[in-house]
């Protein structure tokens, strides 16, 4: 059974930042694509980021390259999301979610990805 847990999430203040994990766990890490997404009150999720352990392929949402980084430690079956100059539209609950590790050349649709963390919730102080 595919399991992924999050944490790292919390309260900031703008301009701050947070690293956000999502370990992962009854799958064989190298055949998935592990992405991160977002959900703020109100609005639809979003696909932010996405990554194939295997070969370290990445894919960024436009808006948020240059804040956002997504990174893989394999030994440890863990997707890392670093945050930096958060603004308070950041604020959101952020889920990781795995799929066939060919879908990290997809896009960041949420219809790609099957399997779902409980997410972490991100607040940004103004």
């Amino acid at each position: 059974e595919v399991q992924l847990v999050e944490s790292g999430g919390g309260l900031v203040q703008t301009g701050g930042s947070l690293r956000l994990s999502c370990a992962a766990s009854g799958f064989t890490f190298d055949d998935y694509c592990v992405g991160w997404f977002r959900q703020a009150p109100g609005k639809e999720r979003e696909g932010i980021s996405s990554i194939n352990p295997s070969d370290g392929f990445t894919y960024y949402r436009d808006s948020l390259t240059g804040r956002f980084t997504i990174s893989s430690d394999n030994a440890k079956k863990t997707i890392y999301l670093q945050m930096n100059n958060l603004k308070p539209e950041d604020t959101a609950v952020y889920y990781c979610a795995a799929s066939d590790g060919s879908s990290c050349r997809l896009g960041l649709g949420v219809q790609f990805f099957g399997s779902w963390g409980q997410g972490t919730r991100v607040t940004v102080s103004s």
